[in-house]
């Protein structure tokens, strides 16, 4: 691990500590929401206006991150907002309270993640961005792992106390906050522009600023984006199955602990092999996972399914961050991130709408068959159509 940076290191950290935090609520959400009163309709509305917040902040605060040439206090602000919003949803019950915390929850991932991505970048050279990407990826997802099975040891012990679940919670999110004290801000180049002052939505103009490379690689992810619907789908389908909430929730925790093993070797092979190539491989993952839950009930299948699942994120998320990254220009990198993800939060938002119509009207079959057979697709339009002109390999 000669290319991990102290840096590196740290924010791997951070991202652990607070992805704990996240996920041991993550599995109790919905049941804690319901019971003090929330109906499902009103969870799906929070949780909507809480993905939209932190997907059209992430454009707008990486610009910033940009323009003032700093990373660190995006960094601290973002993941400090987190930290302190979660114990405070154990407090009150009232439904604005609510709405506001889980808002200001994932502003806190908006103002950070741009900023965040772009400080890993730096920290790369161009030959192992992505294994620095694919190291942070399989930290976070540890965190991932271990948040839910710490929120399954304590609900088995003390079942119902999901008030208190919340405050457990901060002290991982806690840790997460000192570690972010132990980051140094680095002097970097400013744009020129960067005394403009912009408007909140200024950030989309990168588009008609950024050079082809960038347009054509995130105009595939974001069709990928559009039929790559929420994990909560796969998890249904699998419940549907018959298979109890212990086995679901079994089979999500081994689905990102097989991400966090495999994060960071396939981070090695995209530097050595082509981001590209490992990406590719990453959709077919996808479209064989996406066909194969559409015929199978089979518990031992599906976690031969959730296995390739595991594999073709890691294959793909760290790895589309230090492909953009490297087609970007390094005063831009957290503008860059920001703005596709903020495109991808919408198109995700859309797909998972756009499966649950599906569903509806023509079964759950239909959907995950859909998404498999279209983003084979989008393996070509990345095969033939994408240029092979990524940093280190062109």
């Amino acid at each position: 691990m000669k290319n991990i940076t102290r840096s590196v290191w740290i924010l791997s950290l951070v991202s652990l500590f607070t992805d704990m935090a996240s996920e041991m609520l993550y599995p109790i959400m919905p049941i804690f929401l319901q019971s003090i009163g929330f109906s499902v309709l009103l969870i799906g509305i929070l949780e909507g206006l809480a993905e939209a917040t932190a997907g059209l902040s992430k454009g707008y605060f990486g610009q910033q991150s940009d323009l003032m040439g700093r990373r660190v206090r995006f960094v601290q602000l973002g993941y400090g907002l987190s930290a302190f919003t979660k114990p405070l949803m154990a407090l009150f019950f009232h439904p604005l309270w609510i709405f506001s915390l889980r808002t200001l929850d994932r502003l806190g991932k908006g103002i950070r993640t741009g900023a965040r991505d772009a400080l890993l970048s730096d920290e790369a050279t161009p030959a192992t961005k992505a294994q620095v990407f694919g190291f942070h990826r399989s930290m976070d997802t540890t965190g991932a792992v271990l948040g839910p099975a710490l929120a399954l040891l304590f609900l088995y012990f003390n079942p119902g106390q999901y008030r208190i679940l919340f405050v457990l919670a901060f002290f991982p999110g806690l840790l997460a906050i000192l570690a972010t004290l132990y980051l140094k801000e680095k002097k970097r180049e400013r744009p020129v522009e960067a005394a403009t002052i912009r408007s909140p939505c200024s950030y989309f103009g990168y588009w008609r600023k950024s050079n082809p490379e960038y347009r054509q690689l995130v105009v595939g992810l974001l069709v990928f984006a559009l039929f790559n619907s929420s994990d909560v789908l796969l998890l249904l389908k699998v419940k549907q199955s018959g298979l109890d909430d212990t086995v679901v929730i079994g089979i999500y925790i081994f689905y990102n602990l097989v991400y966090a093993l495999f994060a960071y070797p396939l981070g090695i092979l995209a530097d050595r092999w082509g981001k590209r190539n490992i990406f590719i491989i990453g959709l077919l993952l996808f479209a064989v996972v996406y066909v194969g839950i559409a015929f199978t009930h089979n518990l031992y299948v599906y976690l031969g399914l959730f296995l390739l699942y595991g594999i073709y994120a890691a294959a793909t998320e760290g790895i589309s961050k230090a492909w953009i990254s490297g087609v970007s220009a390094k005063t831009e990198t957290a503008t860059a991130i920001g703005l596709y993800a903020s495109l991808q939060s919408l198109c995700s938002m859309l797909a998972s709408a756009l499966a649950g119509l599906i569903w509806w009207k023509y079964g759950a079959g239909a959907t995950f068959l859909l998404s498999g057979i279209v983003v084979l697709l989008v393996a070509g339009y990345f095969r033939f159509a994408v240029q092979k002109n990524e940093i280190g390999h062109s």
